[in-house]
């Protein structure tokens, strides 16, 4: 009995790590990643499920910090200065409307803050960083993550499509998809879809976003005065930053620039295997009607009034 159970987890193990493999190959995209992962779990389940949080964390920051070898400092800053405006605004009309949802919908306080927050500045990262100042149950943020990262795979196959649709450049799409989508992940992956230029300014506008974690985390310790856990601050964006410093301003890197980039798309195309892979069964069946209802609602509106916007002042 006990061989044959070590037999099964070993098979699984095999079957998964085959699959990582697989999605190392350049022809597999992101979103054929997020799905392999996706249908592995739900096949033969996720024997690494334990650990797989950690996984994306560590592979979403090294493929950030690698992009960053392949951006001109001076060229993200003006991605930034026109996504600033469009940043604090849609952060904070999220997090009110969130919270009015929610309390019309009747959610529990807590949890419609963590997707409200998700949804409002970065996802994943943002609920991982304001939960314990709230003194969240892990139900709780299973629910909220659960609900962000499910559309953020929803995300990753429907914005490139409505962005060919509307026929927006390179520059109005990484714009829109840097607000309008919830994890740094699928944001560069979808930019990745539409164009390398999108991703650029994609990446630079999301991380920038990111950065609202520390002031919406100090308002939020401020005003919940629960929990005694600490502000986790993204140092992985700084590293972000020094890479497209060396990037730029020095340019006997740029042949080490041309290795680390490829390999930096291909970890991301590993995170979104992780990322479908942590899409399980039980992961599905703890976001609940209310919670996901509160997500798409919020997601509808932030896609919708920031592409309107974008389509109308950005060039």
């Amino acid at each position: 009995m006990e061989k044959s159970i070590l037999y099964k987890t070993s098979a699984k193990k095999i079957l998964f790590i085959i699959g990582i493999i697989v999605c190392c190959f350049p022809v597999v995209s992101p979103p054929i990643a997020l799905i392999l992962g996706f249908i592995l779990t739900q096949t033969i389940g996720h024997p690494f499920e334990q650990t797989n949080h950690r996984i994306v964390k560590v592979l979403l920051q090294c493929s950030v910090v690698g992009l960053g070898f392949g951006m001109n400092i001076f060229e993200a800053a003006n991605a930034g200065k026109e996504g600033f405006a469009f940043t604090v605004c849609s952060i904070f009309i999220t997090l009110l409307l969130g919270l009015l949802l929610g309390r019309l919908l009747k959610i529990k306080k807590i949890t419609t803050f963590l997707i409200s927050a998700g949804t409002a500045i970065c996802g994943g990262s943002a609920i991982a960083a304001v939960a314990p100042l709230v003194d969240a149950k892990e139900s709780e943020m299973s629910v909220s993550l659960g609900t962000v990262f499910l559309l953020n795979s929803i995300a990753l196959f429907v914005f490139p499509m409505i962005g060919h649709l509307f026929h927006l450049s390179q520059n109005q799409f990484g714009l829109w998809a840097a607000i309008a989508i919830h994890d740094t992940s699928s944001v560069v992956g979808a930019a990745n879809k539409y164009g390398l230029t999108a991703m650029h300014i994609a990446t630079t506008v999301k991380l920038e976003r990111a950065l609202w974690i520390i002031p919406v985390s100090l308002l939020t310790a401020l005003f919940y005065k629960k929990g005694k856990g600490k502000i986790k601050v993204p140092y992985f964006i700084l590293l972000f930053v020094c890479a497209m410093l060396l990037n730029t301003f020095f340019p006997v890197l740029l042949p080490v620039g041309k290795i680390i980039v490829p390999l930096a798309e291909k970890s991301l195309t590993l995170t979104l295997f992780f990322i479908g892979a942590g899409l399980t069964s039980t992961a599905l069946k703890q976001v609940g009607a209310k919670p996901l209802l509160l997500g798409i609602l919020l997601w509808v509106f932030i896609s919708v009034s920031s592409l309107y916007v974008i389509l109308h002042t950005v060039l």
